[in-house]
């Protein structure tokens, strides 16, 4: 496939603030980067040679954003496909369409991911109020109530006891398509993101541990502290799925470690990921300047890290202890821009290396 040399124009689907540090990347690389999305002042619009403001339906503006450019890649799954099918007849799209249909939806990638014979907690698909009441008798409880597509962040998801009124429950998800997933017992969520070009080379970063408040990752402490083959069957499975989908991109995929040490795929992001932040500082190559290199058709560059690290997410008012934070020396300081701090809004984080003898402490 063509090689898009730098100098080569990049765009991104897609406003916050991956689109940010993927635009700072590929201008590093000697890019430049059309961002596309409905915010105006965006974080990543901030940072980028030219952006387009409008919505995902807007076919005219989708069309002069798709000439202006020599390839699209996103930071942000949820983009509609018919996006970018659109786009597609115009200027390559990566990934594509087919990966955005199976990881938008959650039956479907859940699917997908037992059709390669990888594990994920027990579902149910659950579209009326009769097939939640199947589901719990087959599912079980303690389980969680999640909408089939959209919700991050734990929106849109409810936990079910024995105690729940049902009816409530199916009342408050305004009858939304949803899956019903066992709770997982496990002892640690970790992350592996692998990246994939045209050609087929795949790289895949360590698996790093990923602790949530309040459903939002606050902490990644890299590499996670699991055995050698643990960690080398995370890497497999996340590169069989890669290759299965085809991906051409970066993907990034989170899973649980169970009390006995078995690995449950629970979620895909076909984009750079939050758990791969630490990247910038801790590896020969970050996970943002990777996957302009795997849209672009370039050889992949070394994942391998050089330093543990410990990312911290800033989280709302956490953005006020920037000064405090930049103290400290060894603190590596991310802001993305956003002019407001909201409870639950991301607005920067910041890595710490450690030497690679020496464990990561959140």
């Amino acid at each position: 496939m063509t090689t898009i040399s730098p100098g080569g124009h990049i765009g991104i689907l897609g406003d916050g603030q991956l689109g940010r540090m993927m635009a700072i990347a590929a201008a590093e690389m000697g890019y430049f980067v059309h961002i596309y999305g409905p915010e105006k002042d965006s974080p990543a619009a901030q940072v980028s040679h030219r952006s387009t403001v409008a919505s995902y339906s807007d076919r005219d503006a989708l069309s002069a954003f798709a000439k202006s450019v020599d390839v699209v890649t996103l930071e942000f799954e949820n983009i509609p496909t018919e996006t970018v099918d659109f786009l597609s007849g115009i200027v390559p799209v990566r990934p594509g369409a087919k990966v955005l249909e199976i990881t938008q939806d959650r039956l479907l990638e859940k699917s997908f991911i037992n059709s390669l014979g990888i594990g994920t907690a027990i579902f149910s698909n659950v579209e009326s109020m009769e097939e939640l009441i199947q589901a719990v008798r087959q599912v079980k409880t303690p389980a969680i109530l999640k909408t089939r597509r959209l919700g991050y962040d734990g929106k849109g998801q409810v936990k079910i006891t024995g105690a729940n009124d049902l009816d409530k429950v199916w009342a408050d998800m305004n009858n939304t398509p949803s899956i019903l997933e066992g709770l997982v017992n496990f002892k640690m969520e970790i992350s592996v993101i692998v990246a994939r070009n045209p050609a087929g080379e795949i790289a895949a970063f360590c698996p790093v541990e990923n602790r949530h408040k309040n459903h939002i990752l606050d902490v990644t402490l890299a590499p996670a502290d699991v055995p050698d083959w643990l960690a080398e069957k995370a890497v497999e499975i996340a590169e069989k799925i890669a290759m299965k989908l085809d991906l051409v991109g970066m993907i990034a995929v989170e899973m649980f470690v169970t009390k006995d040490n078995q690995i449950l795929v629970n979620e895909l992001a076909p984009r750079p990921h939050n758990s791969g932040h630490w990247t910038i500082e801790g590896c020969a190559t970050s996970q943002f300047r990777q996957i302009i290199r795997a849209v672009c058709g370039l050889p992949l560059g070394d994942p391998t890290r050089h330093s543990n690290a410990v990312m911290t997410n800033l989280i709302g008012d956490d953005v006020q202890r920037w000064g405090t934070l930049l103290e400290d020396p060894e603190n590596s300081l991310h802001l993305y821009g956003k002019a407001e701090a909201r409870d639950g809004r991301k607005m920067g984080h910041v890595t710490r290396l450690y030497p690679l003898n020496q464990k990561p402490k959140a």
